[in-house]
């Protein structure tokens, strides 16, 4: 069994079972092979996909609930989601992403792995927000490395059903784009719970935790393009 996901999942309160690795390798092999066709990822070494990519991924597991209905905004290669949903059957996922390229991928990889609950769709976040499907249906959103936490919170927030949470995996600077996005958290219906750090093997990590609290204004998100251009700060 691989050493490096073996300790990163105990880490982050798993045990990685064979199946699991056994998904996560075919997972990595496709990675590799269609990163070589198109852009997914600048990390390709094995070790640090292991590393990066996959125990990172799992650094908000412990925060999402049994069975919950979980979106991944802006997935890109899958991350968090895929990998989510390798070590939590339990839980539903939505992969959403804005490029056509990806989502195939995406879909290669579901069948593959012969994964079920997790469905993808195509679609940029300020329109999927206002899918009648997808708007305040979600127990969790999670995003990674998408943007920053005022911007990422008008793409994220309007997915969340009162009651749930958005999840923001983040870097070292996690409690100043905290700080910067408390504007945009109050006007978009959450509140702040939390700030998780996760280090491990020299990653400074953390998990911002942003409670939904009441409904997010209709006229969020603006049209594509505004969040990122004009944040709320």
């Amino acid at each position: 069994m691989n050493s490096i996901l073996q300790e990163g999942f105990k880490n982050f309160g798993i045990d990685l079972t064979p199946e699991m690795e056994q998904k996560l390798n075919i997972f990595a092999d496709m990675l590799v092979e269609t990163n070589k066709k198109m852009n997914l990822t600048a990390i390709t070494q094995r070790d640090e996909i292991y590393i990066k990519h996959f125990v990172d991924s799992m650094s908000c597991q412990s925060l999402i609930k049994e069975n919950a209905n979980v979106v991944d905004v802006g997935t890109g290669a899958g991350f968090p989601g895929i990998v989510l949903k390798i070590v939590r059957p339990d839980i539903k996922i939505t992969l959403l992403d804005s490029l056509r390229k990806r989502v195939d991928f995406l879909d290669s990889v579901i069948e593959a792995l012969d994964l079920e609950q997790i469905e993808t769709i195509h679609s940029r976040a300020e329109d999927a927000a206002n899918f009648v499907k997808m708007r305040e249906s979600y127990d969790v959103a999670v995003s990674r490395a998408v943007a920053n936490l005022p911007v990422l919170c008008e793409y994220c927030m309007p997915f969340v059903k009162i009651g749930g949470s958005f999840l923001a995996l983040k870097g070292k600077e996690a409690e100043n784009e905290v700080k910067n996005a408390e504007k945009a958290i109050a006007i978009l219906g959450g509140k702040t719970e939390k700030i998780e750090k996760t280090f491990w093997n020299n990653m400074e990590h953390y998990v911002a935790v942003i409670r939904k609290t009441c409904k997010t204004p209709q006229n969020f998100p603006r049209k594509a393009g505004k969040p990122s251009k004009n944040p709320i700060i």
